[in-house]
């Protein structure tokens, strides 16, 4: 699975959280999820579950910390998707 693959995937879960569907025509690894997309912490929350669902991962709290924007969303899904090989 690439970077691109995990960027479209989450597109589509983030259309069910972000009320500006503009806005997610034109993310990249700098788009923030709260200044830039509006999503709040409770969202947040459902973003990482359908993550975990999604790729059959767990993201734990250490991790979950570390998700500020598009890119370190991404990173974090690649890494625990490689922790499982």
């Amino acid at each position: 699975m690439t970077r691109e693959d995990i960027l479209e995937e989450l597109k589509k879960v983030l259309a069910h959280y972000t009320p500006d569907k503009e806005t997610l025509n034109s993310i990249g690894p700098e788009t923030d999820f709260v200044n830039d997309l509006k999503i709040n912490s409770a969202n947040m929350v459902d973003i990482i579950i359908e993550a975990e669902e999604r790729y059959d991962i767990e993201i734990d709290m250490d991790s979950a910390e570390k998700i500020h924007n598009i890119g370190s969303c991404v990173d974090v899904i690649l890494e625990k998707i490689n922790e499982k090989k």
